[in-house]
């Protein structure tokens, strides 16, 4: 195998880092379509998450071990190499075995999550093996010492994850919340600015002439606004209450619980990208069409997320309420856009 642009020293000195990199690739593949081990012992949560923290550790002090190493001539030995890289190795491979124990009656949001952690640190590890072989190892180099801190934070995420399904979901969810809400309070600052939506990105100049109707909202497009602005808010307000009712009422005790939390991070994780496109289609100039189709997709969402939670454990008769509410308020503002919509039929 030719030696890699730049290393310094006999190619056969790094031989084992270029084995070890497609190991960790091999690895990462694993963990993104692998499934958890099916298993007759009882998860042990304590134990795994033990377990899981310590693997962890030791892979981002042998992820130091191997930075240090390459930081300054002379170049490690092909024995050091070789050392070097069984001991990335071995550590990255116990960390992935545990997150092999993981069970999927534990819930599908949180083994996405410990999935996706576990592929942060393979991908910061091949990074790192990348630099180390295609840099000129006079000195420590920008990218090594950025791709060591990478790992170090990966690997240190690790002990801040949630620990069940209850808690993945509400991670999820409060996500999800944040998103909406800028893209609430985006679309009403745009509604506020003047009659024009493009005043803080488009100077006199640029425009030719303020005359330019294609970036104002028509009257007719104005009241169309305000059912749309209402479908916004009611998914806003949905996220919000679900999150809450999921932090007072949601367990992770039963697979039927487990399931249903499940159910609920998938529908809700809907609601984002469609409320994104309900807004992109609401600046002007407004194709009214493409409004009534976004928003009769959005109120779609809605109301099955609506559907989904009355059916779960976390709406007992005291979260009803909002439910009927919210399904209500949908409703209502779909009703409005297909009335001021109809001629465009």
């Amino acid at each position: 195998m030719e030696p890699e642009p730049g290393a310094v020293g006999p190619a056969r000195a790094l031989e084992p880092l270029r084995y070890l990199r497609e190991a960790l690739r091999a690895a990462l593949s694993r963990i993104r379509e692998g499934e958890s081990r099916e298993s007759n012992e009882t998860f042990e949560q304590q134990r795994f998450w033990d377990t899981l923290g310590q693997t962890f550790k030791a892979t981002s002090q042998e992820a130091t071990k191997l930075s240090l190493a390459f930081s300054r001539p002379p170049l490690p030995s092909a024995e050091d190499c070789q050392k070097l890289s069984d001991g990335v190795q071995n550590a990255v491979l116990a960390a992935a075995t545990v997150y092999y124990w993981l069970p999927k009656d534990q819930g599908t949001t949180l083994r996405k999550m410990v999935r996706d952690a576990a592929a942060e640190v393979l991908e910061g590890m091949i990074q790192l093996t990348d630099v180390i072989l295609s840099t000129s190892l006079q000195s420590l180099s920008q990218e090594q010492l950025i791709s060591t801190g990478s790992i170090w934070e990966a690997c240190e995420q690790i002990s801040h994850l949630p620990q069940d399904n209850q808690a993945a979901v509400l991670s999820a969810m409060s996500t999800y919340v944040g998103v909406v809400r800028d893209a609430v309070e985006e679309m009403e600052q745009a509604q506020g600015e003047d009659q024009d939506p493009y005043s803080d990105i488009m100077e006199d100049e640029e425009l030719g002439s303020r005359g330019n109707r294609d970036t104002y909202w028509s009257e007719a497009d104005r009241k169309l606004l305000g059912p749309c602005m209402g479908l916004m808010k009611a998914s806003k307000a949905c996220l919000k209450k679900l999150l809450g009712a999921v932090k007072v009422h949601g367990k992770a005790d039963t697979p039927e619980h487990v399931a249903q939390l499940d159910d609920l991070a998938d529908i809700t994780n809907e609601i984002s990208p469609s409320v994104d496109e309900l807004a992109l289609s609401m600046y002007p100039p407004m194709n009214q069409l493409a409004v009534r189709l976004n928003a009769a997709k959005l109120a779609s969402i809605l109301k099955k997320v609506l559907e989904i939670t009355k059916g779960s454990h976390v709406c007992p008769p005291s979260e009803e309420g909002w439910v009927q509410f919210l399904t209500g308020a949908v409703d209502h503002n779909m009703d409005k856009i297909k009335d001021f919509t109809q001629s465009e039929l």
